[in-house]
């Protein structure tokens, strides 16, 4: 019995013991397993974490320019566009398409704007302003959120800014009725701030026609830039011209300041016709009376024999500082577009700096710089640069950045600039811009023909530059600068007196508010 049940015992026991010794291995077993998976996941979570750093961080750019990639475009078209506002009224806007770049552009006043807004396009892309102000008109401008360092770290969109431009409304209007159907361009200037007042450009175009993704659009823009005439070429800021004798305006100002003439009634040394220095060609005048014309009168009457001399006894030294004073040979102009530089020659002989002197040879001009030109003659010497955008604002009316002129530099003596608005005083109410005169008003102005063609066969471009102040003003309020292409006219600078001439006229009347 003792044996039996010690045998029963003894096996029950070990039987028992083997069993818990194997119930007793498991546990451990098992958390080496959820170790070890545990570990899997943290490096998966990991890799994964590393993966999104890299997309987010250092192939964002990659991802975001890749031509394939199509959330960048419909986020940017997702919401309406920023404005464009002149005089508090919107000159663009946003229409609603329905399709997946859901807003598309438009302009209601497509054409007069034109060469101010430049156009917004999902196919094409953006110019002038549309372009310059693209991160505060598209919304993208971290500035326009309420805590910027936030919204950039979101990587989200704000809802888009807009931007308050310095134009004038009638004069702009003015402007584009005066050219008509005409070629040409126009160029308005607050001289006392360097704000621009009007900024036209004709033939225009309705930017509106490229706002879509559409075959109209594609259509609309192999039309425009297959057009002889070039309406999305911005004449006034982007076209450079011969100015003719509106340069002479810079021609007096250097002989001036340079002592080369103390008295503007005094006879001048200057034969009739003048033969070129180190050539034996001659140059005239298209009047009579020129010979030996003092100052005032050859500027009234546009003697070329005059200030081709009068260049050459400066010196092509004073000459070219002048000209790079008043903003010639500055490729650094935006406004907050590029504007085309306007050029003097710096490296001329004595002929070529006579020509130079009264705007012919490689002397070349925008709008906008001859009217900087009348501009700081009626600021008393003062050049300030222009700008055309006052101030981007929020949708809700905040100020976001301002605009506002550069620091402005002395380009003649206030001496010399009172002499020049003198001379420019007798052009309008005696000489060859009588046409510009306004009662009530004190205007200066200077006509000009400038040749072109080969052997100036061309018909010629009329130019009128010119600045206006009414009687109970304290300073002049406009400068103002008008060419014409090929304007139907005489050669003599009667055309621009005759083609331009009145179109500045209706420009500053606007801004006098007559």
């Amino acid at each position: 019995m003792r044996s039996g049940t010690g045998a029963g015992t003894e096996a029950g026991t070990g039987a028992g013991a083997e069993a818990g010794a194997g119930y007793g291995r498991r546990p451990g077993g098992t958390a080496r397993y959820v170790r070890r998976a545990r570990a899997l996941c943290a490096l998966l979570l990991f890799a994964l974490l590393l993966n999104a750093a890299r997309v987010q961080v250092f192939k964002a750019r990659e991802y975001d320019d890749n031509p394939a990639n199509r959330r960048a475009s419909i986020a940017r078209y997702g919401l309406p566009r920023g404005d464009i506002l002149v005089g508090g009224v919107k000159v663009t806007g946003s229409r609603d398409s329905g399709e997946q770049l859901r807003y598309e552009r438009t302009y209601p006043q497509g054409p007069l704007y034109a060469p101010v807004t430049g156009f917004a396009s999902q196919l094409y892309g953006t110019t002038f302003l549309e372009h310059a102000e693209d991160a505060v008109l598209s919304g993208t401008d971290p500035l326009l959120a309420p805590f910027p360092l936030w919204n950039g770290a979101r990587r989200s969109q704000n809802p888009a800014g807009n931007v308050v431009t310095t134009l004038n409304r009638y004069a702009q209007e003015a402007a584009y009725r005066g050219l008509g159907s005409r070629k040409g361009a126009v160029a308005a200037i607050e001289p006392a701030t360097g704000r621009i007042l009007a900024l036209v450009s004709t033939p225009s175009y309705d930017p509106s026609e490229l706002s879509g993704n559409s075959e109209a659009a594609t259509s609309a823009w192999a039309r425009l830039n297959d057009d002889p005439e070039k309406p999305m070429l911005n004449r006034a800021v982007r076209q450079t011209y011969p100015p003719g004798s509106t340069f002479k305006v810079v021609t007096a100002a250097a002989a001036l300041d340079a002592g080369v003439v103390t008295d503007l009634d005094a006879p001048t040394d200057s034969p009739d016709p003048y033969r070129l220095p180190g050539t034996t060609t001659r140059l005239t005048n298209e009047g009579d009376g020129c010979a030996d014309a003092s100052l005032r009168a050859a500027f009234e009457w546009s003697c070329n024999t005059v200030f081709a001399k009068l260049g050459v006894d400066v010196g092509a030294a004073d000459m070219t500082a002048t000209a790079q004073a008043f903003g010639f040979n500055d490729s650094r102009l935006r406004i907050p577009f590029t504007v085309a530089p306007s050029t003097f020659d710096t490296s001329v002989d004595k002929a070529q700096l006579a020509l130079s002197s009264i705007g012919q040879y490689n002397t070349r001009a925008t709008p906008l710089q001859m009217a900087m030109v009348a501009a700081a003659v009626a600021d008393g010497g003062l050049a300030r640069p222009p700008y055309l955008v006052e101030r981007t604002v929020r949708q809700t009316g905040e100020t976001v950045g301002t605009g506002g002129a550069g620091a402005a530099r002395q380009v003649m003596s206030p001496a010399t600039a009172v002499r020049m608005k003198e001379l420019m005083v007798d052009v309008v109410r005696d000489g060859t811009g009588q046409n510009a005169a306004i009662r009530g008003a004190t205007v200066g102005g200077k006509t000009g023909t400038a040749q072109h063609g080969l052997g100036n066969s061309g018909v010629p471009y009329a130019w009128f530059v010119s600045w206006a102040q009414a009687d109970d003003d304290l300073e002049p309020k406009v400068a103002v600068a008008v060419v014409v292409e090929d304007a139907a006219a005489d050669r003599g600078d009667i055309s621009g007196g005759g083609d331009a001439a009145p179109i500045a006229r209706a420009v500053m009347r606007a801004v006098l508010g007559f």
